[in-house]
């Protein structure tokens, strides 16, 4: 069988290689960095992601991990009552998920080569992994990610998403007693001092409930993270000459919550058309057009959805409409939250 070199060590392409081991094809992961390792992630996985890492025999091994019934939106003072969520969410660190993941691949034969940047080079067997897509504008405005963990944060739901005057922040319980703390910001400028003032950008203003929540949070320092460049604008994967999965096709605005499952789906999509290809029993552009298709058809009308609340959300007054409509209307939430999955 062909051998598939998958660049980039994340989530979707720990699975990716999990999955295609499993379909005893050999693949090589390089990865530029090491585990375990923190990263800017919201830590909350809900929806078919869920789906793929029980197919995959993967959540089993994710001891710890913490599951979110319910959740509760804020902004400023006010918050809307805690609602059941549609389905059951699963909470864990990228801490623990990345290496779980990648002891995984190892177990399975799969080669996996740490502290190894590759060149993004496209060609055939290779799949790109290598999340984001880097853009140092989005309108005017410069958008970047921070997350820490802490302990001595007690939550009213199991997820908690307040909305700030600078973005959002989420909050959800993770294995070990802590809880993960990841926002999205703007800015329209550069923002140089964020390793010394992330707790403030992270706690929000004084006098509302994500400030009142975080007032005895003890952070874990080494926890921390930021990520920066990010874009949001909706990519569509057929439109690339190569063959990528998660990010690296699209990022699916954080305020969903649905990035970690993207991640899952994109490779479990990938999983029967590289093996198709490996064993020779199609071309690798009929390979890359199959996934290309399947990731288009079901991320298409989530990625419009998420692009109309992610605007609403940065816009004062939509904000401020999108918050009653989810305080006063039961149903409201339920419906953005399925639209998005």
């Amino acid at each position: 069988m062909k051998a598939v070199t998958i660049i980039g060590g994340g989530l979707s392409g720990l699975c990716l290689g999990i999955g295609l081991r499993q379909h005893r094809v050999p693949v090589r992961i390089l990865e530029a960095g090491t585990y375990p390792r923190h990263k800017v992630c919201g830590e909350f996985l809900s929806g078919k992601g869920r789906e793929v890492l029980a197919t995959l025999g993967i959540e089993p091994r994710l001891t710890g991990a913490r599951e979110a019934l319910d959740v509760t939106f804020s902004l400023g003072a006010s918050s809307t009552a805690v609602r059941a969520l549609p389905s059951p969410a699963l909470c864990v660190s990228r801490w623990k998920m990345d290496a779980t993941l990648a002891e995984m691949f190892s177990e399975l034969g799969g080669e996996l080569i740490t502290s190894k940047r590759a060149s993004t080079e496209v060609g055939e067997g290779i799949v790109r992994a290598t999340g984001r897509r880097p853009q140092a504008e989005e309108g005017g405005w410069r958008l970047f990610g921070l997350k820490a963990h802490a302990r001595g944060v007690t939550l009213g739901a199991g997820l908690e998403m307040h909305f700030t005057p600078r973005g959002y922040v989420g909050l959800c319980a993770v294995e070990d007693n802590r809880v993960n703390i990841c926002g999205l910001f703007r800015s329209r400028e550069a923002v140089p001092a964020l390793a010394r003032d992330w707790r403030g950008w992270l706690s929000g203003e004084p006098g509302s409930a994500l400030h009142a929540r975080l007032a005895a949070a003890r952070w874990d320092d080494a926890s921390f993270s930021s990520v920066a460049a990010l874009g949001l604008a909706p990519r569509r994967a057929l439109l690339s000459d190569d063959m990528s999965i998660g990010d690296a096709v699209t990022m699916i605005p954080p305020v969903t919550g649905n990035g970690m499952s993207m991640a899952c789906e994109s490779a479990a999509a990938a999983i029967e058309p590289l093996a198709a290809w490996s064993a020779g029993a199609s071309s690798w552009s009929e390979a890359r057009m199959t996934l290309s298709r399947r990731i288009d058809n079901e991320f298409a009308s989530r990625l419009r959805t998420a692009a109309i609340l992610q605007r609403a959300i940065v816009h004062p007054a939509a904000r401020w409409l999108l918050f009653q409509s989810v305080k006063l209307i039961p149903a409201f939430q339920g419906i953005l939250f399925q639209k998005t999955r």
